[in-house]
């Protein structure tokens, strides 16, 4: 998604849990984007102006009658510069007044004046929660458009349990950017990604597997959410929470993972194999953990895994990935030839800073022809959109 010239106009009301909106604030501004802040009256009592304004580098919004604001002349400018508002925390009382098309803040003027999505992330006492009035309004606003990240069941402000807390910063960002890429350049296109090293047992408490921690596979899960995609995810096990907006399959070996590709990508408009697939299996697995007194002259008979890109069968885009050792533009090009790819990715697992279990890479993009073009060190996201980028191309290229 490029983010650069995107404006999300974060909205912060009277909550206690108004502190995390900091957190938001920063997180979107480390991804590149304009956070503009606007703080209701009663939220300055939780949280300073002065900290979002170290945070996002901007002026924050308390008042509509800030004479010295670049909002102050015309106070829908705000409104206007928004691709997303995004409300965290949002109160019962702010939601009402959203409901009603009361417009006595610069919050509510903002909402009520733009035509930008927005999105809604409630916290509040869980019977004001469950109160039919806020009930009715939310749906009110569900009908209308708006985009609601439900509350979270957890310990609230009065020290009971209930549901009212303000979801995962996670949640509320992934769903904030879904909605914010829906105009993106992948939009209605259906993308299955694979992610994370498959496992293959030796007996119940044993197996073959690799290092792969599957966070390249989940960025361009990720990346191309945020680009309007319907994604899904088939995915080993990995230490990753589950991603937002993304229909995750969870499965296990390799033989899994065949047939949970061969069902997503029915109707698919790329498929894209981030995923390090374990080459071989135990030809029979143990049906009970090997005792260490019986592994003297244990041999293990291997035989390979199936392979996904020959067998997974349609019309879509073709995206591999090639870890290696050495010779990688070779070995990378090899396979581009024999599986058929329409793009491969390339990198040295030997490098530092790339690959298993890092939060860098450093690959090279080869296209079918054998166009070969080499990336510098960058984050996996960013890595993710520049593969989504040469994606992009070829589904275009193709309709």
């Amino acid at each position: 998604m490029a983010t650069k010239n995107k404006t999300i106009v974060l909205g912060v009301t009277g909550s206690i849990s108004a502190y995390k909106a900091a957190d938001l604030a920063s997180r979107f501004t480390r991804e590149g984007f304009r956070v503009d802040v606007i703080l209701t009256e009663s939220a300055v009592k939780f949280v300073a102006p002065l900290t979002f304004r170290n945070i996002t580098g901007r002026p924050v919004i308390t008042t509509l009658w800030d004479l010295d604001s670049e909002f102050s002349v015309e106070h829908v400018a705000l409104a206007e510069a928004a691709d997303i508002v995004l409300i965290a925390p949002a109160t019962a009382n702010i939601i009402a007044k959203i409901a009603c098309g009361t417009a006595d803040d610069m919050l509510s003027c903002t909402v009520l004046a733009t035509k930008a999505p927005v999105v809604i992330a409630p916290a509040m006492n869980d019977n004001m929660w469950a109160n039919p009035i806020t009930q009715e309004n939310v749906e009110k606003l569900k009908k209308r458009g708006f985009t609601f990240v439900e509350p979270a069941y957890g310990r609230l402000a009065s020290g009971k349990m209930g549901t009212g807390r303000l979801t995962s910063l996670d949640e509320i960002c992934g769903i904030t950017l879904q909605v914010l890429g829906r105009k993106g350049d992948l939009a209605v296109k259906n993308i299955v990604v694979t992610a994370g090293g498959t496992q293959e047992p030796v007996d119940p408490v044993r197996c073959l597997t690799n290092r792969s921690s599957g966070k390249m596979g989940y960025a361009i899960a990720e990346a191309a959410r945020n680009r309007g995609a319907q994604v899904t995810l088939i995915s080993a096990p990995t230490a990753l929470p589950e991603p937002t907006g993304i229909k995750v399959v969870y499965i296990k070996t390799a033989e899994e993972m065949l047939k949970a590709v061969q069902s997503a990508v029915k109707g698919a408009d790329a498929l894209v194999m981030a995923a390090a697939v374990a080459d071989f299996r135990p030809v029979k697995a143990a049906g009970q953990k090997i005792k260490r007194a019986d592994l003297s002259g244990l041999t293990l008979e291997l035989e390979k895994t199936p392979d996904i890109l020959a067998q997974a069968k349609g019309d879509f885009i073709r995206v591999g990935f090639a870890a290696e050792s050495h010779d990688v533009v070779v070995n990378a090009k090899d396979k581009v030839k024999r599986k058929g790819l329409d793009l491969i990715v390339a990198n040295d697992i030997t490098e530092k800073d790339c690959g298993f279990g890092t939060d860098t890479n450093r690959v090279t993009i080869i296209d079918s022809q054998g166009k070969a073009e080499e990336l510098p060190l960058l984050p996996k996201g960013e890595v993710a959109d520049k593969i989504l980028d040469r994606l992009s191309a070829k589904l275009k290229q193709g309709s």
